[in-house]
């Protein structure tokens, strides 16, 4: 269990560091890694978790923390790490807690450098409350926390043949020029010198070594000793970072005048860099669009930028240079503001684009930029409030339903605070935030928004609008056991506003409060039908959320009709369209109805199995109600089969064994389950 991070590159040398790092992990629950930039600190911590997994039960779990330039998010972004996406509305660090009680697992935070105050209150808070928590925790200084083991990084070895600094050239350069041979006396003699001159600090020899594509070894060698020689302001950079400073400015110095330009605008960056942000964001001036593409390849070939997937990713290092680049150009101003607005326009297009073939994407899209819109949010909140509410409003959903409840609450509650015009923005924003109350279990604080959000829908005379503000409202009296107003408000707005969902995409969501209602109320024929009718307007649309709504009606509907198998069958497609959203809650709420068909058709340990992954999905969203209200007493009526099915003791067994796996694997054993012929 646990979610590090994938590399493609090796590991060179370090078995003394990795040694002592092991040590300090058994002996203590706090250890610091600390050293300059650039010195390998988190590759080194990546190396440490990868061999000690095996010796925490609950896993080894990495929170990224270099994108974070203040202590707001701190909190989340560690919940995040750890796959909590909290839907309860305690405050983060208290779910953290909860969470990690009763756990025994290896937290690393990596870069708590910017953050080494707040890091130190949030760990010395986190090991109090889980005294099976250790902490990996990697920093340009100690954080300074009562019982911390601080261990300082030296760069590489360094000074002559054989060396750990010279293998790890070696091995770079195979992967830049492959075939490569550089075992001459002469480059041989210039491959020590090179590693000598850079201190062993790993990101300068993998900078020095991504030149061989065009220079040989020697002319390395003799560019880097007349920069070295030349360079003597010490009081520039504290002497440790000396050789790091010479190669990055070296590596920015060879780079071709558009990737450097390039290098400073992407600094504006949090987090994944895709081709087309770096288009938008970055063109301009002498760098057109279409050199952006072969700029970016450019400079991960030159170990500038690092590839991950379909996009790039900046040491934080690197862009601390290129920041400091940007200033220089007088351009850092208009880059955050371009690369606000850009992200603003993203939660934009991807609301507009929510009833859509595209649905899926633009979770995703939204989920793997949260760095960027956090970003962008924090910018706009001081600079264009008005345009802050906007992208408030239109990443609400989104962020409902990938579990940062947290973050959509703070951001919503911020720009409605502020003394902005009535309007459109201002009545998404307050559907988004009465949403997101409602899933925290918030409802006397939701009700009040929506009221708000209903005035403010009448006044604004819109059909999105007064369908969003029924939306809100008949989901929070859902939620409290109010299935009969529930269905009241939303038929209401439904029967009043009866065009088609293009025009009026709350239309889906008041559809789906309505259906839930009606098989709360026990008018399944009603509801059957309903869902029915659901299914075929999101198929015509092409969408997901509400598709998947309806299977889960529709499977409990099958259910309670004594029809398991067609339950199952639907609660699995269910599954399958909330495991492409990313959407935690959906999948739990899947699962307690799979379940439940599981256990109707017999199949005792299997149907505890199920329940057991439901309840680790349960767990990871914090939720207190486990779905709408009527649900508690049909779940034990599954849960009385089962165990009648399997006996105790097996039922048991399969549920804890279940509630221990990663949640991940759970479900996927979940669906590999065959259906009954």
């Amino acid at each position: 269990m646990g979610n590090l991070p994938v590399v493609t590159t090796s590991f060179v040398g370090r078995d003394s560091e990795l040694d002592s790092i092991d040590r300090a992990l058994r002996d203590h629950r706090l250890v610091t890694l600390s050293g300059s930039g650039g010195v390998g600190k988190s590759r080194l911590a990546l190396q440490t978790a990868g061999h000690v997994r095996d010796r925490y039960a609950d896993g080894v779990w990495w929170a990224d923390l270099s994108h974070l330039d203040d202590d707001q998010l701190l909190t989340t972004t560690v919940c995040d790490g750890v796959g909590l996406l909290d839907h309860s509305s305690r405050r983060p660090v208290a779910a953290l807690c909860e969470w990690l009680a009763d756990r025994h697992l290896l937290l690393v935070l990596d870069c708590c450098e910017r953050l080494v105050d707040s890091c130190r209150q949030l760990v010395t808070e986190l090991l109090s409350a889980a005294p099976g928590l250790t902490v990996l925790a990697t920093s340009r200084q100690p954080l300074g926390a009562e019982g911390e083991h601080a261990l300082e990084v030296p760069p590489l070895s360094s000074g002559e043949d054989g060396d750990e600094a010279v293998r790890l050239f070696h091995d770079r350069a195979a992967t830049v020029v492959p075939g490569l041979v550089l075992d001459s006396p002469g480059d041989t003699a210039a491959v020590a010198e090179i590693c000598r001159r850079l201190e062993g600090i790993p990101l300068a020899v993998e900078l020095a070594s991504a030149q061989l594509r065009e220079r040989s070894a020697q002319e390395i060698t003799g560019r880097l000793a007349s920069r070295m020689d030349a360079l003597s302001d010490n009081t520039l950079w504290p002497r440790r970072h000396r050789a790091l400073r010479t190669t990055i400015g070296w590596s920015h110095e060879l780079c071709a005048p558009l990737e450097r330009l390039l290098w400073a605008r992407l600094s504006v960056f949090r987090g994944v860099i895709m081709t087309a942000d770096a288009e938008a964001v970055c063109a301009g001036g002498p760098l057109g669009v279409g050199t952006i593409a072969p700029a970016l390849e450019s400079l991960a070939d030159q170990s500038v930028l690092r590839r991950t997937g379909d996009g790039y990713r900046m040491l934080d290092t690197l862009r601390e240079y290129g920041a400091m680049w940007l200033a220089e150009l007088a351009e850092d101003a208009l880059l955050t503001d371009r690369h606000a607005r850009h992200f603003a326009q993203t939660a934009v297009q991807a609301h507009t684009g929510w009833l859509g073939p595209q649905q899926v994407e633009w979770y995703r899209r939204v989920a793997s930029t949260h760095a960027d819109l956090c970003a962008a949010l924090e910018h706009l909140l001081a600079e264009d409030p008005e345009r802050a509410m906007e992208m408030a409003g239109c990443a609400g959903l989104f962020w409902s339903c990938c579990g940062h409840l947290h973050q959509a609450r703070t951001y919503l509650e911020r720009v409605l605070a502020l003394p902005l015009s009535a309007g459109p923005h201002r009545t998404r924003a307050l559907w988004a935030l009465g949403i997101t109350l409602t899933l925290q279990g918030d409802h006397e604080a939701a009700r009040r928004v929506g009221t708000e959000c209903e005035e403010a829908a009448r006044l604004g005379q819109d059909a999105e609008g007064a369908l969003s503000a029924a939306h809100s409202m008949s989901f929070t009296y859902l939620m409290m056991g109010r299935p009969q107003t529930a269905h009241l408000v939303s038929d209401h707005a439904l029967r009043q506003h009866p065009g088609d969902p293009a025009d009026a995409p709350s239309q889906m969501r008041c559809r789906v409060i309505r259906l839930f209602a009606l098989s709360a109320l026990g008018r399944l024929d009603e509801a059957y039908e309903e869902a029915t009718r659901l299914q075929r307007i999101s198929l015509r649309f092409g969408e997901h959320w509400a598709r998947a709504y309806a299977d889960h009606q529709l499977a409990l509907i099958h259910l309670l009709q004594g029809r398991p198998r067609d339950a199952e069958s639907h609660a699995r497609a269910m599954l399958a369209s909330k495991h492409e959203l990313h959407d935690s809650l959906g999948i739990a709420l899947g699962l307690d109805l799979l379940a439940g068909a599981i256990a109707a058709q017999g199949d005792g340990v299997a149907a505890a199995r199920t329940s057991g992954t439901g309840h680790t999905y349960w767990r990871i969203i914090g939720h207190p109600h486990r779905g709408t209200p009527e649900l508690g007493a049909i779940r034990e009526q599954w849960e009385l089969q089962a165990r009648q099915a399997a006996g105790n003791t097996a039922y048991e067994r399969a549920y804890r064994r279940a509630s221990a796996d990663d949640a991940e694997r759970g479900l996927a054993h979940a669906l590999e389950r065959q259906l009954p012929s």
